[in-house]
């Protein structure tokens, strides 16, 4: 796995940085999406989605109905999970988690409460709040864990440059 490091001082640098996660949406793909609450993880997401599905796409949280699916323009189904209210991590499977991970692109939200059933080598994206300097509470910190093609495909995309 390789670790990128970006800096979001706003929620274009962010939109930005979603964008570049696009390209590498595919079946198989499992992104989990960790920070407080907050912090913008269901921002991050949607971002995502709506780069890929249409900036028009609409893209409700899926806190309350565990899991929202898209298609990509691309024709690559997308899933969105919150599994923050998630008791047990053997609650996910009732979700037909298992099969999304080999069927569908995933944007996982609160990855920890599938502990001992989450896959390795998915990409990670830890957000947290930068500095208090940032007037307009935008600014990110994003920490990126990959496996090393997708770092290399994310940096070539322009991941860095935002």
């Amino acid at each position: 796995m390789k670790t990128i490091t970006i800096n979001c001082n706003s929620l274009s640098d962010t939109k930005y940085l979603a964008g570049c996660f696009v390209s590498q949406l595919r079946p198989g793909l499992v992104i989990g999406l960790t920070g407080p609450l907050g912090a913008g993880k269901s921002a991050f997401a949607r971002f995502v989605i709506q780069e890929a599905c249409g900036v028009m796409c609409d893209v409700p949280s899926p806190t309350f109905t565990l899991v929202q699916s898209y298609e990509s323009q691309d024709g690559v189904a997308i899933m969105h999970m919150d599994l923050y209210r998630l008791e047990a991590p053997e609650d996910a499977f009732a979700l037909g988690i298992e099969d999304f991970f080999y069927e569908a692109a995933n944007l996982v939200e609160w990855p920890s409460k599938m502990a001992g059933y989450w896959p390795s080598d998915a990409l990670m994206v830890d957000i947290a709040f930068a500095a208090e300097s940032d007037e307009a509470g935008e600014a990110r910190i994003f920490t990126i864990s990959a496996p090393e093609n997708i770092a290399a495909a994310l940096i070539a995309g322009g991941v860095t440059k935002s």
